[in-house]
């Protein structure tokens, strides 16, 4: 039908919307989708969780002992819902081991030494680095986890059996010449490449002039006209990326190279303005783990511009207090992410698990340094913001490895 045809049909000169002019962009369309139904459902549950809190609960609490016991449990058996991660096993060494050192009740002498000798028949001896289990080729991320996880014991054992020139000498073979990281032998380049090798390198005084060389340039393409960080150039921002991109620009000491406003006002524009959490990206569902993921950049961006005096923009003149709602966040994380048998969940009505846990304390305890007390919250170890391990447990690998001489090239066959 024509719109001569239909009398109530907008015609030339009408007001219909036309999506361009200042009236029209300014006016919220309603339009559902399943994103919009999948927003709405959270946001009940959400509420439910919070209505919940305030008809029978006093103040807010962190269920510590069930947690430790729920980790406890995962060092010593997992479930057969986790056999999809046999190519993650350090990975959940690493979130066991960081969360029960968050908690205040690391593993026993007897626990660390188990997971030490693990980790070690994770080593690929031929390649250099750590596979995702035994016999498993050598890649970067559980690489980064299994040297997280033995800096995060602490202990001689586990510090003595990190091979540091394997290390340098499988992060020179991920090394391509425009400065990139490929994630394996013959793998796929990744940011998150240059954050594991960065991240190792510094925590065990592995000399980066070589194996870095053009990675500062590389890394600072890889931030997209939305103010994010991508996998790799051109491509979506990612609150995990986002992580690894300004982290590695601070661990190579660029980290002024990226475009700092830009960077806030896309992580602060993550935090969910009903449930207090963060999503990963835009028209995403809120997650606790990017509680950790994008806080911790916000944590350095404000840490950048409080060293600098002001912002590049001049809008940021005073940091008196948080870049984000830090409140909002722990509210979130103890209310609606808190399994009533210890552990914690992406949102409420998911299952719990050792991920989630890990760095939905990570948030919790960077949101609780923004707070003198927390009555009824067992207050968490501080963490590095950027290594995502305990400060106290980063200066002790820096004492033990900087006593050394830093590893400068590939070792000898």
């Amino acid at each position: 039908m024509s719109v001569a045809e239909d009398p109530g049909a907008p015609g030339i000169g009408d007001s219909a919307p036309c999506f361009f002019c200042e009236t029209c962009v300014g006016t919220p369309i309603e339009v559902e989708s399943k994103s919009s139904r999948e927003q709405a459902k959270v946001e009940s549950k959400v509420s439910d969780s919070f209505n919940a809190f305030l008809s029978v609960a006093p103040r807010m609490a962190l269920f510590s002992d069930n947690t430790v016991h729920f980790l406890k449990k995962g060092l010593k058996s997992l479930s057969g819902s986790y056999s999809s991660l046999d190519a993650s096993r350090p990975w959940i060494c690493y979130w066991i081991v960081h969360s029960l050192e968050l908690l205040g009740s690391p593993p026993s002498d007897e626990e660390a030494s188990q997971v030490v000798g693990f980790l070690n028949r994770c080593k690929d001896p031929v390649r250099g680095g750590y596979g995702g289990g035994p016999g498993q080729v050598a890649h970067a991320a559980p690489t980064y986890a299994a040297v997280n996880a033995l800096c995060t014991l602490g202990t001689e054992e586990a510090l003595n059996s990190i091979d540091r020139p394997m290390l340098y000498k499988f992060f020179s073979s991920l090394h391509q010449p425009d400065g990139s990281y490929i994630m394996h032998e013959d793998g796929e380049i990744d940011i998150r490449g240059v954050y594991c090798a960065a991240s190792v390198a510094q925590l065990v005084n592995i000399d980066c002039e070589e194996i870095f060389k053009n990675s500062v340039s590389w890394l600072a393409s890889c931030q997209s006209y939305e103010g994010g960080f991508a996998a790799a150039p051109f491509t979506e921002s990612h609150g995990g990326y986002t992580f690894c991109g300004f982290a590695a620009l601070h661990l190579l000491h660029h980290e002024g190279l990226c475009d700092l406003d830009a960077l806030i006002r896309w992580l602060v524009s993550r935090q969910m303005s009903y449930e207090g959490g963060f999503s990963g990206r835009p028209n995403k569902l809120v997650d606790s783990c990017y509680s950790f993921w994008q806080v911790s950049p916000l944590i350095l961006a404000q840490n950048l511009l409080t060293s600098r005096g002001k912002s590049s923009s001049g809008a940021l003149k005073s940091l008196n207090a948080a870049l984000f709602n830090p409140q909002a966040l722990r509210e979130y994380l103890l209310l609606c992410c808190q399994h009533y048998g210890g552990g914690l969940r992406d949102k409420p009505g998911a299952s719990r698990d050792y991920y989630h846990t890990c760095y939905g304390l990570s948030g919790l305890s960077v949101a609780q340094s923004f707070f003198t007390e927390t009555p009824g919250e067992a207050k968490l170890q501080p963490i590095n913001p950027i290594f995502n391990i305990s400060q106290r447990k980063v200066d002790i690998a820096h004492r033990f490895f900087n006593s050394m001489q830093p590893v400068k090239g590939v070792p000898e066959p």
